[in-house]
């Protein structure tokens, strides 16, 4: 294992480690006081396939499913690049996982006293954690030169993750009215002030 790997191991295992008290606040939407929880492959599906990659980053550590060191060769500076958009969206996911509060779960819901989040970094972006879940897997992707993962994210995971954001904004476009109305034109979909 190389010292990028294993760099990349760390912040995998800290991130996620940090993740956990979102984990813990989602399962309690298992059992908490839901509004509306509307049935959907859009539920499951997602999450699964970003399971499916982080066991693909897990793999690429070790060297599975990786280019080889002779096909990498002069391409150092891209897995150093994929490294630092790893480890950055990688924490600005648990920020914006941690800043939903009570409002936070892994399923695509409306709680009975669920909040509109417009601060911190939805104020400009209404789902940074869908974006940073797609350039963390994709930096890890490249800082790994992962034959497994980039393809998944590319064609997969991105695509997945706008159909579950457009179906979450229905939701909560039925929810909260005209709050959720000015707050779309105020923030950007997956990009700031953009959709």
């Amino acid at each position: 294992m190389d010292a990028l790997n294993l760099l990349i191991g760390i912040n995998l295992f800290v991130s996620m480690s940090a993740n956990m008290s979102a984990a813990k606040k989602a399962l309690k939407s298992t059992f908490t006081k839901v509004k509306e929880r509307p049935k959907s492959y859009l539920q499951k599906v997602p999450p699964n396939v970003s399971a499916l990659i982080l066991v693909f980053i897990i793999l690429g550590i070790f060297k599975i499913g990786v280019l080889s060191e002779e096909m990498v060769g002069n391409l150092m500076y891209l897995r150093y690049i994929g490294m630092l958009v790893f480890v950055v969206f990688s924490w600005v996911q648990v920020v914006s996982y941690k800043s939903l509060g009570n409002s936070y779960s892994h399923e695509i819901v409306v709680f009975r006293e669920h909040q509109l989040i417009r601060k911190g970094m939805y104020k400009t972006i209404r789902h940074p954690q869908y974006v940073s879940q797609i350039l963390s897997d994709f930096g890890a992707g490249i800082a790994l030169m992962s034959y497994c993962v980039i393809p998944l994210v590319v064609l997969v995971e991105i695509p997945l993750f706008i159909l579950r954001a457009s179906f979450e904004e229905r939701l909560l476009q039925s929810h909260f009215s005209e709050d959720y109305t000015d707050y779309k034109k105020k923030s950007g979909f997956f990009l700031p002030f953009i959709g």
